[in-house]
């Protein structure tokens, strides 16, 4: 999907299209203050949201806190401004940009949305996340026409009808190019890719711009004087396996010739979920404790909807922190039953708390529950009373 969380946006929002924005930071309290009433006097009236003038939106340059960039229209991106990145950084390169945070709720029922009206037409669909699909054309009716550019478009069709909203789609013969040609007719766009393209396509681009070769990777490679995918299919096998090791050398010998046999995985399940909150200001577990309790409360209660929501269940319970010096701290503790109970994830994750260090002040606060398992194939109880050592122990906060 193109620049989808801001695309979701838009549709709330038409007056920003072509506008600089980005999406990240802050609680979703934006729609009510923007519709406080408009004008003077008797004429002051609440307006509808399409109504409100693009002067009473909320701009990146006046952003203060540490949230980050979930991702900015493409006419931010031409300033440098990027998913990931610092919002207060942000601001230096792009201070006119418009700044909206994240509607989850929206994002979620658009996600389903678009991703129902693809299985429609082409059922084999694995999902890749709130924004991104891989779709087997193989055996789809029209599938093969023009290189798979018919149903290609029949798909960005159909999506734009149910949902307003574009889609990127790259067609190859599997998935590691596929995702590559997504990305190379952004927004809106068909790539098509054959297998005798690698060379002219594939090769030129950036070693980085392969799933899978991080940063770090990156680093490694540009230290070693590749920079490229060609440069990489360059090398010999036993070279990268010497420098990479026996399982990433040979895989990236592989993907530089852009070979890919992973099938198009209908069903997966999730090992766990979970949520975190990075802190506007620094938290600590004494002189915050009310605030960070509150806050630990609420990430355990939310994290408890998601499983229930799912329909999963879990018994492994952790805690994620980052302290101020960006150092991260992580336990967990596994129980005898499953549970998607808010109260029972809170009374174990505390438990975990107890094993951490909270000397310093805190950045974020994380909780995860893992071992999942569907909840209509396990039994969800919570401990008793008189088994419940979490409950005989208070949290730390």
């Amino acid at each position: 999907m193109d620049a989808f969380f801001a695309s979701v946006e838009l549709l709330r929002y038409p007056q920003l299209k072509g506008l600089p924005m980005v999406i990240g930071g802050g609680r979703r309290r934006v729609d009510e203050a923007l519709r406080q009433a408009q004008g003077e006097g008797e004429h002051r009236r609440e307006l509808a949201l399409d109504e409100i003038p693009v002067a009473a939106f909320p701009l990146l340059k006046d952003y203060v806190g540490r949230g980050v960039i979930t991702t900015a229209t493409y006419a931010a991106r031409q300033f440098g401004v990027g998913s990931a990145m610092g919002m207060m950084k942000a601001a230096k390169l792009c201070p006119q940009a418009i700044v909206l945070p994240v509607d989850f709720d929206e994002v979620r029922r658009l996600s389903r949305l678009f991703k129902n009206t693809i299985r429609e037409i082409a059922p084999l669909v694995e999902d890749r996340g709130v924004d991104e699909v891989y779709v087997d054309f193989t055996d789809v009716p029209g599938g093969q026409r023009e290189g798979g550019r018919v149903l290609a478009r029949l798909l960005q069709k159909t999506i734009f009808q149910a949902t307003g909203l574009t889609c990127s789609i790259g067609v190859a013969p599997n998935k590691l190019i596929a995702k590559m040609a997504s990305e190379f007719d952004k927004p809106n766009g068909i790539s098509i890719v054959y297998e005798e393209d690698v060379q002219t396509r594939i090769w030129p681009l950036a070693a980085r711009k392969v799933n899978g070769i991080g940063p770090k990777a990156d680093a490694k490679l540009e230290s070693l004087g590749i920079r490229t995918v060609g440069e990489i299919a360059a090398k010999d096998r036993d070279w990268l396996i010497a420098n990479f090791g026996k399982a990433s050398g040979a895989w990236m010998h592989e993907v530089s010739w852009g070979r890919d046999d992973r099938p198009v995985v209908t069903e997966s399940e999730p090992v766990s979920m979970s949520r975190e909150t990075t802190f506007e200001r620094d938290l600590h577990a004494v002189r915050d404790r009310a605030q960070l309790g509150a806050i630990f409360t609420q990430l355990c209660e939310k994290l408890a909807d998601d499983l229930q929501r799912k329909g999963y269940v879990g018994k492994t319970i952790g805690i994620k922190l980052r302290y101020d010096d960006f150092k991260i701290a992580t336990r967990d503790q596994t129980m005898v039953a499953f549970t998607a109970d808010g109260k029972t994830i809170r009374q174990i994750a505390g438990q975990c708390l107890k094993r951490v260090s909270l000397e310093r002040p805190l950045r974020l606060l994380g909780v995860r529950v893992g071992t999942l398992t569907l909840a209509a194939s396990a039994t969800a109880n919570r401990p008793r009373t008189d088994d419940d050592l979490a409950a005989r122990t208070p949290s730390l906060f």
